[in-house]
């Protein structure tokens, strides 16, 4: 007999009755029904029911046995009685007998309970990683977490993709979040960059040759934590040759919709699978409000700006940001018009709360529209409105004024927020759709100037006559994002393989060729030597596991993660580095004084 395990702890049935076998694992419960102890035994695959009698010489030892420790046992199976029988286990028909036990390693008192959820807070949960990744959930996430992995290299690698490995210390590079340097010691004064993502390797693969690339990259971008960003994040990363935007569009939806709908069903409720046409940025922004629409959300908004600038509509709160150039947005919500005052009172301190003066609405339980602000929409405004916005009667129409920006941005929000409050997303679905012709360029208002808005390696529509022709502001890029539910679960563009329209493209954002010639000299000199036509993307992995898991936090879909202030409790990192290693670096600490507290 095998000196660990004849069988994992889920695969006892009916049929191994009479047999003697053998369990190793972590004690899950132990439980005394009088004097008769009852043993959950568990390990990654299952749990199985073990029984120490009443006049066993293992009774006293066994009892002593604290919850988590690792044990081996061995016994005979023997068939639950009906009364007994678990229908909620697979080995739920029978349990174990034991006659030996070895107690392999004794659990000290744990923090928190692995058997059921019990409340800890995500710090003590992170220092005690090891125990919490114990919880049937989190494993369960992470095994999600190596099928979706798997699953896509599989997708792939049936495509005609080669998978790669590209460095992870290299050249810094300005791709809109802040790098991590790693100090070099044998180059005193310079540093390394851990990449943001493998984006110029694999464009350099793309000029030797290859075709088409994937791999399982990690990347590490220095910026601030939230529930669905990481530190290191890893991402499915793709780039082709000789082709459209289209073909890598056409090539990667089935690969996502394939994935998603072989795992659709993982948290044991389905969900259908569509593929949403297509949207422009500047489309997606007005009628949703975000790049990253939720499209689960019925609900559109409608530009009225044309409406409150009539002259018989006397709103002057409005009118005044219309003629400062500002805009209008509508949100006709249907068959709400009959809610109680509370809903709309609710969403008018919510809109405070995000900064506006409030919400306004028009109800239409008739013809004629009622509202805070109603009466200053003459009847034939409110005609114009029903015919813009489609409102029939029972529907409310609210509205958003502000700058351009601003106002998509409210209105955005409050079209999820109203979404939820009405009960109208539509559940058991994911919608994707790609969002397409970003614009190249955007102004920075803290820097005042013009920088990137995506991706500093796309090309323009128009290439470099575009460029050189049309205000930076206007420029689109051959730039997409892939959306889910609400989610950027990808960011792509075709790329710009021409030196010459690379060195003005960048000229425009501040960077001279002086610069460009420094800091991207490995791939400006690999173009000239003839480079395809290529474009590629990356999905987020950790991102697509939280979509399918129905997880709010990327940190519930990786095994070891930091918290929102990129501290790992567990690892003590970061940790203050030693003086004999500064000294190896070459540096020296110029740390921020600390404040004086009140005592001081």
């Amino acid at each position: 007999m095998h000196s660990y395990r004849t069988h994992k702890c889920n695969e006892l049935r009916k049929s191994h009755v009479g047999q003697q076998a053998r369990l190793s694992g972590w004690i899950h419960r132990i439980r005394d029904h009088g004097g008769v102890l009852f043993i959950d035994l568990r390990d990654t695959y299952g749990v199985t029911q073990c029984v120490v009698d009443q006049d066993s010489p293992l009774l006293e030892a066994a009892g002593k046995w604290r919850n988590e420790s690792v044990i081996t046992v061995t016994g005979k199976v023997k068939a639950r009685t009906p009364e007994t029988v678990n229908a909620k286990m697979p080995t739920g028909e029978i349990e174990l007998y034991i006659d030996e036990a070895t107690l392999q390693s004794p659990a000290a008192v744990i923090p928190f309970q692995i058997a059921e959820d019990d409340g800890a807070g995500e710090d003590v949960r992170l220092r005690h990683r090891y125990l919490d990744l114990r919880r049937e959930k989190m494993q369960r996430n992470i095994r999600l977490r190596n099928a979706v992995i798997f699953g896509l290299r599989k997708r792939m690698w049936e495509t005609g993709f080669q998978e790669f490995q590209t460095p992870n210390l290299t050249a810094s590079s300005p791709e809109g979040a802040r790098d991590y340097l790693v100090p070099s010691r044998l180059h005193p004064g310079k540093f390394y960059a851990l990449p943001q993502s493998p984006q110029q390797f694999k464009q350099l693969l793309m000029v030797a040759g290859f075709d088409r690339y994937f791999q399982v990259a990690p990347c590490f971008r220095d910026e601030d934590g939230r529930a669905d960003r990481l530190a290191e994040h890893y991402q499915l990363d793709v780039e082709m040759s000789f082709v459209t935007e289209q073909e890598v569009h056409d090539t990667m939806t089935p690969v996502i919709k394939g994935l998603f709908e072989e795992f659709a069903d993982w948290t044991g409720t389905k969900h259908k699978v569509e593929w949403l046409p297509k949207l422009t940025y500047k489309d997606a922004m007005l009628k949703y409000g975000s790049d990253k629409p939720d499209l689960r959300n019925p609900l559109v908004i409608t530009d009225v700006t044309e409406v409150f600038a009539r002259a018989d509509v006397t709103f002057n709160a409005f009118k005044g940001y219309i003629a400062k150039g500002g805009c209008v947005r509508a949100i006709r919500v249907p068959q709400v018009a009959s809610q109680p005052r509370s809903f709309f009172d609710k969403l008018n301190s919510w809109a405070q709360g995000e900064g506006a003066p409030g919400l306004g609405y028009i109800a239409f339980e008739t013809e004629e529209g009622k509202g805070p602000i109603a009466k200053f929409v003459a009847p034939e405004a409110q005609k114009r409105l029903r015919d813009l916005t489609g409102i029939s009667n029972g529907d409310v129409v609210f509205f958003v004024c502000n700058t351009e920006a601003e106002a998509n941005k409210l209105a955005g929000a409050a079209r999820d927020r109203i979404c939820d409050d009405a009960g109208l997303r539509e559940k058991g679905v994911y919608k994707f759709c790609w969002v397409v012709d970003f614009p190249m360029y955007e102004f920075d208002e803290r820097a005042q100037k013009i920088e990137f808005s995506h991706n500093p390696f796309s090309m323009p529509q128009g290439g470099l006559e575009t460029l050189e022709k049309t205000d930076p502001l206007q420029i689109l890029a051959h730039q997409y994002d892939c959306v889910c539910n609400g989610f950027e679960i990808s960011s792509g563009a075709i790329r710009n393989h021409r030196p010459d329209i690379m060195e003005k493209a960048f000229a425009l954002a501040g960077y001279p060729k002086d610069v460009l010639e420094r800091k991207f000299s490995g791939m400006l000199n690999a173009f000239r030597f003839g480079a395809p036509p290529h474009g590629g993307c990356a999905f987020g992995i950790d991102r697509l596991v939280m979509i399918l898991a129905h997880e709010p936090n990327l940190r519930e879909v990786n095994a070891f993660v930091m918290n929102g202030q990129y501290e790992d409790p567990m690892m003590n990192a970061p940790s203050e580095p030693t003086a004999e290693q500064l000294k190896d670096l070459h540096i020296r600490l110029d740390l921020p004084k600390q404040k004086k507290t009140e005592a001081a």
